[in-house]
């Protein structure tokens, strides 16, 4: 804003004393002291008021003016409260350094001005702000010719003072402001607040509420805002309401736009967020469109990110076609040497391919393959990638109710197929089940399956099978978000989710009750030592000294188990039964 507007406020009731050539001047924000030396908190620009608090007598107004001068200040306003005037050496030195300066009447208070001038210098940021977007968002339409989003963001950083990270449904981050140092264009947000923000989103979006919705982490506020590519964004609150003034208003329009918008279930596992560090609740209509509209433009680079995955959709969806309907090795083999270049480029070397199956399910049905495919490409590009995504080597197909992915691994010299080498089941789920569990309903659930490595086309069949195998492994357990690997088909816990639950139950209370019961009566911690027993492989050494116990203490409890179960724990299928009791329970 310009040094006259202030003067065009009645309500400020400031009288001009100097410097009427000088009212052009910009102000960029406004700071109230009384500190004698003032300079280390300026930084140009400002509308500095003072109560004159500094001055004992006439020799302060000179050394004063002139350190506010040096620092590029705009004017000066000083309040009458303390002195009943502005003394005239202050006057004086004001003119000689060609500083305007104000006069406060005392019943004007400081903080009257500071958040007139805030308002209005935040007004017309938000409005240059706002033609920088609108005119990016026209030529990231056209192609990425703009930049992307990580320009708005920086913009919104230095104009608005607004912090802002884009982040993925799981909390990867997309882009965000710039940090200095050694650091520079690394993601400042730390991974935990970003799963955090993440699952809020989620959780929040599912409900089909509009945005923004505010989070607190630590001390620190969150507005959260969705980005729905093809959407309009929607309309802030009318100029110089607050958001908090028209929430009736909006749920009205709410209703209303509803009837226009896709179902929130279909979108929520799929759609970025804009996180902005500060509390929207009492923002301006202006500052909320502004946001918004920033939305729309990161909407357009989703897009775009959306539609450079198409050729690699292709690619896993002619191979996944040709593995099921039992294609000739050969040609399989043609498919992925057409496959490789394209997501391994400069590889020069066959890679090992891992096969990962994923599923999304609401109310006991499948939520569709698009929809699993979408989500199964954010799991697989890993919580911490930002800048060029890992997903950008990774083809995801859809067959019926599955996503179906083709991981691309380069050989290692000496590694035999089949190997523990590439994506872990338990690893892949780590960082992404906070926020995915958030996301989905109480009835939803997502199970994933993952093969092991394989490095022919001969095997890719049958790493599609184990991988569905896997998944259906990770369907049979507890939790919203499961997933199971190739290592445990080779174990006993593959049959163990497949026992139908009251077969379950008849057997591990027949085992177990009677020690359970005795150990709730007499605290005798027979099923600990029943455990610690098995899991040392029946040694009584080595037992005893687990439970730090003699060992005809140790001999003692485990008769006692024989004898309420009527089993012999020297007897490899009594062990084995109790094993599996104790798994199953």
């Amino acid at each position: 804003m310009r040094l006259r507007a202030l003067l065009d406020t009645d309500a400020l009731g400031l009288k001009l004393l100097g410097g009427e050539d000088e009212l052009d001047r910009t102000v960029r924000g406004v700071m109230t002291t009384d500190l004698r030396d003032p300079s280390r908190y300026l930084s140009g620009g400002e509308l500095v008021l003072t109560g004159l608090a500094w001055r004992r007598d006439a020799a302060d107004s000179e050394p004063f003016v002139r350190i506010l001068a040096q620092a590029g200040v705009a004017a000066v306003a000083a309040g009458t409260a303390e002195l009943g005037h502005v003394p005239d050496d202050l006057v004086v030195a004001c003119a000689r350094h060609q500083l305007p300066l104000f006069e406060v009447h005392e019943s004007v208070a400081f903080a009257t001005v500071t958040e007139h001038v805030v308002r209005q210098v935040s007004g017309e940021r938000a409005g240059d702000l706002a033609a920088v977007v609108d005119r990016h968002r026209r030529m990231m339409t056209s192609g990425p010719a703009g930049g992307g989003p990580e320009v708005v963001l920086d913009l919104l950083g230095s104009d608005l003072d607004l912090r802002a990270w884009v982040l993925s449904p799981t909390g990867r981050p997309i882009a965000g402001p710039k940090a200095a140092g050694p650091s520079a264009g690394e993601p400042t947000l730390p991974a935990e607040v970003r799963a955090r923000l993440a699952a809020e989103h989620l959780a929040t979006a599912r409900t089909g509420r509009r945005g923004p919705h505010r989070v607190t982490v630590g001390q620190t506020t969150y507005s959260l805002f969705p980005v729905r590519p093809g959407r309009r964004a929607p309309q802030g609150p009318p100029v110089g309401q607050s958001a908090r003034d028209v929430r009736d208003v909006r749920d009205v329009r709410d209703v209303r736009d509803a009837r226009d918008a896709p179902d929130a279930r279909e979108t929520v596992l799929s759609e970025w967020l804009l996180a902005v560090e500060a509390d929207a609740a009492d923002w301006t209509g202006e500052r909320l469109d502004l946001l918004h509209g920033v939305t729309q433009l990161i909407a357009v680079e989703q897009e775009r990110r959306d539609a450079a995955r198409t050729v690699r959709r292709r690619l896993a969806q002619e191979v996944l076609e040709l593995v099921q309907t039992g294609a000739a090795p050969t040609e399989i083999g043609a498919r992925l040497r057409v496959a490789a270049p394209v997501l391994l480029p400069g590889l020069g070397t066959a890679p090992h391919w891992q096969v990962v199956v994923a599923r999304v399910d609401r109310a006991g049905e499948a939520d569709g393959g698009p929809v699993a495919q979408a989500l199964l490409e954010e799991i697989l590009a890993g919580p911490a990638s930002a800048g060029p995504e890992q997903s950008d080597r990774i083809a995801v197909a859809h067959t019926g109710d599955e996503a179906v992915a083709l991981v691309p691994l380069p050989a290692v010299a000496g590694e035999r197929e089949g190997s523990g080498a590439g994506i872990l089941a338990d690893a892949l789920l780590e960082s992404v089940r906070e926020p995915l569990t958030a996301g989905l309903e109480d009835d939803g659930r997502v199970t994933l399956g993952v093969s092991a490595a394989v490095h022919s086309a001969e095997g890719l069949r049958g790493a599609l099978e184990e991988a569905r195998h896997a998944r259906r492994v990770a369907a049979a357990r507890p939790g919203r978000v499961c997933a199971a690997g190739h290592q445990e088909l080779a174990s006993h816990v593959l049959l163990l989710p497949f026992v139908p639950d009251d077969v379950r139950r008849a057997f591990t209370a027949r085992l177990l009750d009677p020690l359970r019961d005795y150990d709730r009566r007499h605290r005798a911690e027979l099923i600990p030592t029943l455990e610690a027993f098995l899991d040392c492989d029946g040694s009584w050494t080595r037992c005893a000294s687990r439970l730090h116990l003699h060992v005809n203490t140790l001999r003692y409890r485990v008769g006692r188990i024989e004898q309420l179960t009527g089993r012999d724990l020297s007897r490899l299928e009594d062990k084995l039964d109790f094993f599996l009791a104790l798994r199953m329970s």
